[in-house]
Order: C-alpha cells, then structure tokens, then sequence
C-alpha cells in the first residue's frame, strides 16, 4: 500500500478562481498515473470571503463594479473577459449575472455531506454548484440551489430537504470551521494544501495545470 496524501481544498463557491483550480488541480491529478506511490484523496474546507454578505443577496455584476472596481465599467470589462477566456480553456462558461450573497448555507451543505457520504459526494455537490453560480447565474445558496446540488450527487430528495428545511444541522460545525482556516492564516482563496510523507506543500491562488503537477510529483517523489 502506497502512501496516503490527503488534498485540503479550501473555497468559497462564489470565487470563480476557486471554480478555475479545481478544474485545473482535477486536470493536474489526471496526470499521475494509477500505479504511483502515492494516491490523492480531496477534502474540502469552508471560508467565506464576504461572510457579512445578506442571505437575500444583490447584483452580481454590480457588486463586483463597485466593490472590486470602482465603480469602473472599463475595468469591470476587463476582468469578465479575462475570465471569460481563462474559463473557455477549462470548459466553463463564465456568466456574470445572478446574484451574489452569504455562502454559508452552501459551505453547511457541502460539509453535511463530505462528512455523511464521503468526498465523492461532497466533489459533485461542488461541482453542481460551482455549475448553477457562475454558468446558470443561479443564486449561490438558496434551497433551490442546494436542493438541486444534493439531488444531482445522488442524496435521495426527502433527505436532502429534510437536512435543508433544518438549517441549524452542522450550522456551528461549520462556522467553527470557518474560524479554525482564518486561524491558519487563510485569508483568501483558492488555498490549497497537499499531505506530505515528509512536508506539506501550499498552494495559495489559482496555480496553472503544471505547477499542480509538479506539487503532485513532488509529493509522491517523497513518499518513498
């Protein structure tokens, strides 16, 4: 049996750079072939990168205007369609309408179900929601949303709307979570960490497709 390394994603499912690492880490794990010395598992982990942000929401496209450019069309032009373009290379098709707002009923969901069905639940919920946000301008956390995420990874409906309609189930869980990555210095995202045998390697930012493999290689060169 091979050494065990252990991926500790961080995200916040309204950062599109997160949507755009996990595709390139997924490309990157691709990569290393099955018989390696070392196997990866994902894990997921909470942070919120507007937690006073209201559960009702507002503007997408005007929030990100104002808060993260001034207001400036010409340079809000300018990030969607850098986006835009970063995204086409990974297969997402960037929209930038919908509404933004607080993700922690997302981050409750996501945890839920890593904890009770394993990562590969966890992994398609991720991915549903990533989906419903940034392609479908859906809102990132409502019921409807959530609803839909936990259906398409397989959690029979009665139970995911039993988990939902109950929102203080794994509530505090997660915020502790929260706190503990802000405790670790999280303070923005993509973060990432790879179990190492003798170190862990961080990766913090949205990293090209090459330098996740090198990080990969370099996991498992030191695994022996």
């Amino acid at each position: 049996m091979g050494y065990e390394s252990q991926i500790l994603f961080t995200l916040d499912t309204i950062c599109p750079w997160t949507y755009l690492a996990k595709r390139r880490l997924a490309r990157a794990l691709e990569q290393i072939p099955s018989d390696a010395p070392a196997s990866f598992s994902l894990k997921y982990l909470p942070y919120q990168l507007y937690p006073e942000a209201s559960q009702e929401g507002e503007g997408k496209y005007e929030w990100y205007k104002r808060s993260k450019y001034g207001d400036s069309e010409e340079k809000m032009k300018m990030y969607t369609t850098l986006m835009s373009a970063y995204g086409t290379t990974e297969g997402i098709d960037y929209k930038f309408g919908g509404t933004v707002a607080n993700t922690l009923p997302a981050h409750r969901t996501i945890q839920h179900y890593q904890e009770a069905k394993g990562s590969e639940t966890a992994e398609k919920i991720v991915s549903s929601l990533y989906k419903q946000y940034f392609e479908e301008e859906r809102h990132p956390s409502s019921q409807e949303t959530l609803l839909r995420a936990a259906t398409e990874a397989g959690v029979p409906e009665g139970e995911a709307k039993a988990f939902l309609e109950d929102e203080d189930e794994g509530l505090m869980d997660v915020k502790m979570q929260i706190r503990e990555q802000v405790g670790n210095g999280v303070d923005s995202v993509p973060y990432i960490v790879i179990e190492g045998k003798r170190r862990d390697l961080t990766l913090v930012g949205c990293k090209e497709v090459d330098e996740y493999v090198k990080a990969l290689h370099q996991i498992i060169k030191e695994s022996g």
